[in-house]
């Protein structure tokens, strides 16, 4: 019997940061990064950095849902990024770096703005999430170069200072989530 695979498509900043935090997961089969949510057809790294295009750098998830939740994954993209500022994340600032969740099914839907009420209940104070979710309307691979960017540029100053802690943070608070080969 040939297993089912089921995706998630996340937009939480750089997707260079969410890729890398992603491939670290049980269960996750593969990453890809991309854009969506935008007016653009097949746009370009450089008309979804100038802001104008309307898309989100996003993250399109393989996952065995028998080894991974979406609930799971959810919490890991809610922790591994700041849901709370709209178009920005740390000096990514622009529509691109929104945070978005794109669906592919009513049950995502659902079990996504479930989640956010839920952490929005939990917050006695603080800012309320900002996180936008809708329905995915299509995805466009990114460049290859920018497939598995963390894994072939670990040394530069960016993956150093900006990655780094994030999966760092991730593999501290998330140890039963992780791959047996992440590191």
């Amino acid at each position: 019997m040939e297993k089912v695979m089921t995706t998630a498509v996340f937009g939480g900043g750089c997707f260079w940061c969410t890729e890398a935090v992603f491939k670290m997961l049980k269960g996750v089969i593969a990453v890809k990064p991309g854009y969506a949510g935008g007016t653009t057809e097949n746009p370009t790294y450089e008309e979804v950095s100038s802001g104008n295009s309307g898309h989100a750098e996003v993250i399109y998830i393989e996952y065995d849902p028998e080894r991974i939740s979406y609930r799971d994954l959810l919490t890991v993209f809610f922790a591994s990024h700041d849901p709370t500022t709209a178009n920005r994340q740390g000096n990514d600032t622009g529509t691109q770096y929104r945070s978005v969740i794109f669906t592919t099914s009513g049950t995502q839907e659902e079990e996504a703005r479930k989640f956010i009420a839920e952490l929005n209940a939990s917050k006695a104070e603080g800012a309320p999430l900002v996180t936008e979710v809708t329905a995915l309307p299509k995805f466009f691979p990114a460049e290859s170069y920018h497939l598995d960017y963390y894994a072939r540029n670990k040394n530069a100053p960016y993956c150093q200072l900006v990655i780094n802690p994030k999966l760092e943070k991730v593999q501290k608070s998330f140890a039963d989530l992780l791959a047996k080969n992440a590191s």
